[in-house]
């Protein structure tokens, strides 16, 4: 199986870097194929340029091979930080640009837009690793865990990916070692239960 592992954090020594070299190792020990997309060390351009919004628009292609790395894939992860509720800046632009009409989803004929899409996704499920510094408490009860919605109702159940786990590692800037090494242990076993060995 193919799965697609998008990373977005700037710093190589950040533990999301760590959770995404630890859900790659798990897949490829199952037997996978792991295909890592570093948007910060790869410089993704996140600006979405007004000739790439229409269907027909014209897509750089850069961008078109990564629009086919996501219809294909068996999996997707997604691993990010948790930035004021929301993914980093560059891991949105991704997702306006790669997630496109009729690479993640399509509106049916005479379906103008306004209506509801067809995903077009057929990945098994979505993982979403996140890491914080608040609080699970406080996220939820002041915030509301934003990310939560974003990942699971606006992106994959829209584009037709409906398992979905989800995981937040809190509090970070606190965390021992040893806590570390539980949660990377957590996205290994996470890995290996949503894509087990073929």
């Amino acid at each position: 199986m193919k799965i697609l592992i998008i990373l977005a954090h700037p710093s190589p020594k950040s533990f999301n870097h760590a959770i995404a070299d630890a859900a790659a190792s798990a897949a490829r020990e199952n037997g996978h194929t792991a295909t890592l997309i570093d948007l910060y060390r790869q410089g993704f351009d996140s600006h979405l340029p007004a000739g790439e919004i229409p269907t027909d628009g014209e897509v750089a292609p850069e961008i078109e091979a990564m629009c086919r790395d996501l219809r294909a894939a068996g999996g997707i992860i997604i691993v990010h930080p948790n930035w004021w509720g929301q993914p980093p800046a560059i891991l949105k632009g991704f997702v306006d640009r790669v997630f496109r009409p009729e690479a993640a989803y399509r509106f049916l004929e005479g379906d103008n837009g306004e209506g509801v899409p067809e995903g077009l996704l057929t990945a098994g499920a979505a993982l979403v690793f996140n890491t914080s510094n608040t609080p699970k408490e406080r996220e939820r009860t002041v915030f509301g865990d934003p990310l939560e919605l974003i990942w699971k109702k606006c992106i994959f159940e829209l584009c037709g990916v409906d398992t979905f786990y989800r995981r937040m590692f809190t509090v970070v800037v606190t965390s021992s070692e040893e806590e570390r090494r539980e949660w990377l242990g957590e996205v290994r076993d996470a890995v290996c239960s949503y894509f087990p060995a073929e």
